[in-house]
């Protein structure tokens, strides 16, 4: 089996499917489903995230397809909306990053768009 994403006219995706595994090659499924629907069709890996196949297969166009990401047809990659003004879309990955990196440590931070750093999360009191 395997993943479909369903496009709208500004190739921001609004359907997942799951359909008819790529093995099958009875069909060009993405034009098959494209035709079905209506709408630009666009294989996706569940097992493909930041452009690393999970099960150590080949990454198939950087990142799952979700609801609401963009298909970027020069990258040939599905990217999430980006969270703050300051990340900067990495290359390789296809993710969003913060100008700065994350403290490598075992607190818990958020990201301060107004400071563009780090603020750590200080736990509950008890």
């Amino acid at each position: 089996m395997a993943h479909y994403a369903i496009l709208n006219e500004n190739n921001i995706v609004i359907q997942v499917i799951v359909g008819k595994d790529e093995s099958d090659t009875s069909h060009d499924w993405e034009q098959y489903y494209g035709n079905f629907f209506g709408k630009v069709c666009k294989r996706t890996s569940y097992n493909t995230f930041g452009n690393i196949h999970n099960n150590g297969g080949t990454p198939f166009r950087k990142n799952y397809a979700g609801i609401g990401m963009e298909y970027d047809e020069n990258r040939d990659a599905f990217i999430a909306k980006k969270d703050f003004e300051s990340w900067i879309l990495n290359e390789f990955s296809c993710l969003w990053e913060a100008p700065v990196p994350k403290p490598d440590d075992e607190n818990m931070y958020m990201w301060n768009e107004n400071t563009l750093s780090w603020d750590l999360i200080e736990p509950p009191v008890e």
